[in-house]
């Protein structure tokens, strides 16, 4: 009876049979969204999936270093194809789409129309996440390029006064139950941060005085979602995936600020 009472514990919390859900390693900027998702995907029945967050290169190393995963959900289609060309997962499916706003400390008169001028002036502090480690800062040095199209040089001057801030392994982390992003403008680190809009609504979510811009269509970049099911066929993986594009999950998707491809 007491190994019996065991099991019933180790797969049951609530109904929903816990131990043998899906290992999700998800892009930082997913875990609002996915959090909800995953409490869905249970609620319909599925097994709640086990999320583990971060920056999407940083995650792709730890998987690539025998990290187990049963699907890997990216910030960019290029760190899941790195799967794919491994012979390790069969395709790259993109499920969502976001874009690049400005994230602003309060009192701050920034506008699509002056985005540009307002990144260089010099008495406020620019802030992105680390390129390569997080895919938000590879869409921040190709925005700087955009830049660098409308002024020459632009480009190089942005990246060399940015302070990359997060997105790295050895980036400060905020305290405990802090949004990132808002913690750092709040603080005082970045006076302007470069990030996804997604990113920005969840920083005015715990921080409401500051303010969110979006960028021109001369600098706009977007952010494509990828992701690959790193498990069987009929596995738990491979499953929530499919569950990731049906219309109750891209709803949630949508409400979240994402766009649907």
């Amino acid at each position: 009876m007491r190994r019996l009472a065991f099991a019933v514990c180790t797969v049951m919390v609530s109904g929903v049979a816990l131990a043998d859900g899906a290992r999700v390693h998800a892009a930082g900027s997913l875990k609002a969204v996915f959090t909800r998702l995953g409490a869905l995907y249970a609620e319909q029945g599925g097994s709640a999936p086990r999320f583990e967050f971060g920056p999407s290169g940083v995650l792709r190393e730890r998987i690539a270093g025998g990290a187990p995963a049963d699907v890997f959900a990216s910030a960019n289609m290029t760190h899941p194809q790195t799967f794919v060309d491994a012979g390790k997962a069969a395709s790259v499916i993109r499920f969502a789409r976001n874009e690049l706003c400005l994230l602003s400390r309060p009192g701050l008169a920034l506008m699509p129309d002056n985005a540009l001028d307002s990144l260089f002036r010099r008495d406020l502090k620019l802030g992105i996440s680390t390129p390569k480690a997080d895919p938000a800062g590879d869409y921040a040095v190709q925005m700087f390029g955009r830049a660098d199209k409308l002024r020459p040089g632009a480009g190089r001057a942005l990246l060399a006064r940015a302070h990359q801030l997060t997105g790295a392994a050895d980036s400060p982390k905020p305290p405990d139950g802090r949004n990132a992003y808002a913690w750092v403008v709040n603080s005082g680190q970045a006076d302007v941060f470069v990030t996804y809009c997604t990113n920005t609504k969840l920083a005015q979510r715990e921080v409401p005085a500051l303010q969110q811009t979006a960028l021109p269509p001369s600098l706009a970049v977007g952010a494509d979602y990828g992701l690959v099911v790193l498990s069987g066929a009929g596995s738990e993986g491979e499953k929530f995936a499919a569950f990731l594009q049906t219309a109750p999950a891209r709803k949630v998707l949508a409400d979240e600020g994402f766009v649907l491809p």
